[in-house]
């Protein structure tokens, strides 16, 4: 198991990249020494061994040792006077939002960074959901591996690909009036890519913003 941790990677005027947007990938592994000897190793040799069982004391120790410092070295410094909001999804050994050891170290050094929860059954707005979507669903089991290792190579031209996915779905949800009624829209990217027209990012239509803030006023 993995803790993943991707940030939409950023462009200057002239199309250069200037951050990744890769923050880390931090496995839940722990050293142990081998209690015997064996073919492939001696007694005593430290071996990588998975953590079966993640709990919140686990989770929040990965976010303040790993990604917290992973964030602060790599985050572009032009944009320090922002907030930085980590997404987690709902599983139950994530810690919560305002947990008072994490907020405490997220807000050092000058940074204010906070956690926030993916809406509940809503697998489109979950980015890393979106990329093993696009890796996973047209294929067989058995290239699984081999597609992975192929799109792993590829990540750093598809990251934007996947934040645009991300803001259809959003505009889709924004349409349905909240609900799950919608298809993940089709937007030509690898077309759009080789014609050099491919946006950095959707625009919304301001009449659609004024329909769901409408919308929103009458339902509370």
């Amino acid at each position: 198991m993995f803790l993943a941790v991707v940030a939409r990677p950023r462009f200057d005027a002239q199309g250069n990249e200037i951050f990744l947007g890769k923050i880390g990938v931090f496995p839940f592994v722990t050293l142990e020494r081998a209690r015997r000897a064996s073919a492939n190793r001696a007694a005593d040799t430290l071996e990588t061994k998975p953590i079966t069982s993640v709990t919140k004391d686990k989770v929040r120790s990965y976010l303040i040792e790993k990604v917290i410092p992973a964030i602060k070295a790599k985050w572009p410094r032009e944009d320090l006077n922002y907030p930085i909001f980590i997404q987690q999804d709902n599983a139950r050994a994530h810690i919560q939002l305002v947990d008072e050891e994490f907020c405490r170290v997220a807000t050092q050094n000058g940074f204010d960074i906070r956690l926030t929860s993916k809406p509940p059954n809503s697998p489109d707005l979950n980015v890393l959901g979106l990329v093993f979507l696009e890796l996973f669903s047209p294929y067989g089991i058995r290239s699984h591996l081999q597609l992975l290792m192929s799109y792993l190579l590829q990540l750093r031209s598809h990251s934007n690909n996947i934040f645009l996915t991300l803001q259809s779905c959003m505009v889709e949800i924004m349409r349905a009036k909240g609900c799950h009624n919608y298809k993940i829209p089709h937007l030509s990217k690898a077309m759009l890519e080789r014609k050099g027209q491919l946006p950095s990012q959707l625009k919304c239509d301001a009449l659609l913003v004024q329909e769901v803030l409408s919308y929103l006023d009458g339902s509370n």
